[in-house]
């Protein structure tokens, strides 16, 4: 049985959607890295993500792996924030008819999946039509 505890600590952006500006050139990774991939520096703050953005890129999963297979179909995204940061989310609440290059989005924190009869639940953000 994996260890309760061990989900949010080794992923706090899941909860409070933070990622890590380089201090040398000002690259935001998300999510938060040792080493920039731009400049190699080492020196990062943390930085809180906007909650709004746009819809870059999508596709709709209909043969999920098995943590998600009562989910299907559902569809993820690329989504761009405001601030130009790129991130991979489940895209929620829309008709896949709907959904289209452009659209915009906002993040709201959701269960994102539990672990099974143990009843640890995992929460995240998840991507609406803002």
């Amino acid at each position: 049985m994996p260890t309760p505890s061990r989900n949010w600590r080794e992923t706090p952006q899941r909860y409070r959607f933070e990622a890590g500006r380089c201090r040398n050139c000002g690259f935001v990774a998300f999510p938060p890295r040792v080493i920039c991939p731009q400049c190699r520096g080492r020196d990062f703050e943390t930085v809180v993500l906007p909650e709004r953005g746009k819809l870059a890129s999508y596709t709709v999963i209909r043969v999920p792996p098995q943590p998600f297979a009562d989910q299907a179909p559902y569809a993820v995204g690329i989504v761009e924030l405001e601030n130009g940061v790129r991130v991979t989310a489940q895209v929620v609440d829309v008709e896949f008819e709907r959904l289209q290059i452009g659209l915009p989005l906002r993040a709201e924190f959701r269960r994102v999946s539990d672990d099974g009869q143990a009843g640890v639940i995992a929460y995240g953000y998840k991507f609406v039509p803002a």
